[in-house]
């Protein structure tokens, strides 16, 4: 009777070992950081960034210029590999908006979200701006505008809709996904005709 639950308690510390061993850490942005869309060195643009760890590849993430493109990147029903991590840079840590830092990140499901502010990411859309801190989002979103949200509260809109440079960010991100939502439905009615 010793000996199963010997066996047993074995394979269950191996399979924590090895659970905790799929969760990949981080990497630091250098100058072979590339941005997955626009190829450009992330260290170039401002604002936050993110990496998204796909399984088989934990030390060859795929980086993000603007947080609000890899959480696209994450919803988008295109996206075909397992996503073993995404991590978001505290802006909270961050020297500046210009230089967001190279290290200071943080799992995305842990972060609180500025939505709606008047802020733009490294490539001049508008961002989702992630904090380790609630009262640090709330500190921003006082100065910047937009609202705190935790990550399973952000609209698809918020990351999925698209939006011309210039395009100022939504105030409200439910009326945002509304309009989405008519956007998608004319060009269908468009396609019929």
């Amino acid at each position: 009777m010793i000996r199963p639950m010997i066996a047993l308690a074995f394979l269950a510390l191996t399979a924590c070992k090895q659970e905790a061993q799929e969760t990949p850490n981080p990497v630091t942005l250098s100058a072979a950081s590339v941005g997955h869309y626009c190829q450009m060195n992330m260290l170039e643009h401002p604002g936050p960034k993110a990496q998204v760890h796909l399984e088989g590849l934990p030390d060859a993430p795929l980086f993000f210029s603007q947080v609000r493109d890899a959480i696209a990147y994450q919803r988008m029903p295109e996206q075909s590999h397992a996503i073993t991590a995404i991590f978001v840079s505290d802006m909270g840590k961050a020297p500046s908006w210009e230089a967001p830092g190279r290290d200071n990140w943080i799992a995305a499901t842990e972060a609180h979200y500025v939505v709606g502010s008047n802020k733009k990411g490294g490539m001049g859309a508008p961002e989702l701006v992630p904090f380790a801190s609630r009262q640090g989002a709330e500190q921003f979103a006082a100065r910047h505008g937009g609202h705190v949200s935790r990550l399973s509260d952000i609209p698809d809109a918020a990351a999925l809709a698209p939006v011309a440079a210039n395009d100022p960010a939504p105030e409200n991100p439910d009326e945002a996904q509304q309009g989405y939502a008519e956007r998608l439905r004319a060009l269908s009615r468009g396609a019929d005709d």
